[in-house]
């Protein structure tokens, strides 16, 4: 398979995901100083509180946990069509690049907005699961995890099996973009609770004729904060 990195590299040029997959962000830099460049994940997110709704109680950040990473996934939720001709979801792939050190970063609150144009343009020429081998291959410092149905295979703890503990259709448009979760570790040590949230794309249509629309693949890019966790 042939893999065009020139074109890749352009798309992901074109938009502020380009800094995050090569540089960090060092605790000492502030929103409009960007001389301070340092190791990705090494910056402290103390005090980082997501901004969540205010009249909603289905997402509760823990009051006995710190915020360990925050990843900026782009991917694919994975829908087919049921008998009651409507869409159901049946999975998710996504790769989550490290944010972290961007938490205080002017555009900080709209990457997400500017990264899926250019997933929707690579995603034209490249499959999620393409851009996942491809990542791993480049093995880049700013690769936090993988939003997958398999442990991540480059260290056997980092993953986590959650099960979900309250969900948010998104406040912006919930037509389009899939709801703000937030989940609870059943099984791994990268995380003890998780939440996306700042989600853009991922709905399908909203109906489908059972037994003769194929399985499709939406786009979708949001944020997922990570607390607690017992990764080494």
């Amino acid at each position: 398979m042939y893999i065009d990195t020139s074109s890749i590299l352009q798309t992901f040029t074109s938009s502020l995901i380009a800094s995050a997959l090569q540089y960090g962000w060092t605790s000492d830099a502030n929103a409009t100083d960007f001389s301070g460049y340092g190791k990705v994940a090494d910056c402290s997110l103390s005090g980082f509180v997501p901004s969540f709704p205010s009249n909603q109680t289905q997402l509760t950040i823990p009051a006995n946990l710190d915020p360990q990473f925050i990843g900026l996934a782009f991917g694919v939720q994975n829908y087919t069509c049921t008998s009651s001709n409507n869409f159901t979801n049946v999975g998710a792939i996504a790769e989550l690049i490290d944010v972290s050190c961007y938490v205080h970063a002017p555009w900080f609150d709209t990457l997400q907005d500017t990264l899926l144009p250019a997933w929707d343009e690579l995603s034209q020429s490249m499959s999620i699961q393409q851009v996942l081998d491809f990542v791993h291959f480049l093995n880049p410092p700013a690769s936090l995890a993988q939003h997958y149905f398999v442990p991540n295979p480059g260290n056997s703890d980092a993953f986590i099996v959650a099960k979900g503990n309250g969900t948010l259709p998104s406040p912006d448009d919930p037509k389009k973009d899939v709801a703000w979760l937030e989940v609870l570790n059943v099984q791994g040590k990268v995380a003890a609770e998780l939440f996306r949230f700042d989600t853009v794309g991922g709905q399908p249509p909203s109906s489908c004729t059972f037994g003769k629309d194929p399985d499709i693949s939406v786009n979708y890019v949001g944020k997922y904060v990570f607390y607690g966790g017992d990764l080494n």
